[in-house]
């Protein structure tokens, strides 16, 4: 199946194309030891987090990683410090959420399809009631997806944080639902919370510069095994889990 157009009003064509799509293995892990090379993250862990990432891809258990949301940078040094850390083993098998308009461009979604994008349409862009179907099949998808074994990757407060760096902002209730409809499916999914932080910067709103994005801090949090029952409780629980890894990345920095 050729590569639909990523619109709004072709989402449904869209949704069909990524439940399936698989991109180059061998071309990604490529690109994220380039990212690994071109980035120096600072990768740390809570204390047994190393060990139980290592037992859970093992198992085969897929992965639900949440990450804080800093600046549009923040997909490249996940990437290298997925390549420098024990996620190396699962690049190729993780889709990454990223927003619709990151596909617009040919070249860039060449990229971003090699990296396991799915794209996201955000109420923010096209209206709440404009993206609720399309909104609902992407989180199918995602569900399905991991039925398969496949991790699924989600900046869960949805939008750049540009208030304060040190805090995770608000959680959307989207990836509470992806854990919920994918344990109705029969998966088993772990959450793995991923902290960034690119050290303290005076003004939250302004990005990063090319340096401070090189040395950026992470800290992956003890994978969580059991979730709750209901979407909203995973929603909390993704936020408290976050903060907790958001912390040790910021004191780790």
């Amino acid at each position: 199946m050729e590569p639909p157009e990523v619109r709004l009003e072709n989402s449904d064509t869209v949704y069909d194309f990524y439940r399936d799509h698989r991109q180059n293995r061998l071309k990604a892990w490529g690109a994220y030891a380039i990212l690994g090379r071109r980035y120096h993250p600072r990768v740390s862990y809570a204390e047994g987090a190393r060990e139980s990432l290592r037992a859970v891809i093992e198992q085969r258990r897929p992965l639900l990683i949440a990450i804080n949301h800093l600046s549009e940078n923040d997909p490249y040094t996940v990437a290298a410090a997925a390549w420098r850390s024990g996620l190396r083993r699962v690049i190729g098998r993780v889709r990454v959420l990223a927003k619709d308009e990151l596909f617009v461009d040919p070249d860039q979604r060449r990229k971003i399809d090699m990296m396991g994008g799915i794209p996201v349409f955000r109420g923010k862009d096209h209206g709440i009631r404009a993206v609720n179907a399309a909104g609902q099949r992407m989180m199918d998808i995602c569900a399905e997806r991991m039925t398969r074994g496949d991790g699924v990757a989600v900046f869960p407060e949805g939008t750049c944080n540009d208030v304060d760096p040190t805090q995770v902002q608000a959680v959307g209730s989207g990836i509470g639902h992806i854990a919920f409809r994918a344990m109705k499916l029969g998966a088993e999914p772990v959450l793995l919370s991923m902290g960034l932080s690119y050290g303290p910067r005076q003004d939250p709103a302004v990005q990063p510069t090319k340096e401070e994005a090189k040395s950026a801090s992470f800290y992956f949090g003890v994978p969580v095994l059991d979730l709750p029952a209901r979407p909203g409780d995973i929603a909390r629980l993704v936020r408290k889990d976050l903060q907790a890894a958001l912390d040790g990345a910021v004191a780790a920095h």
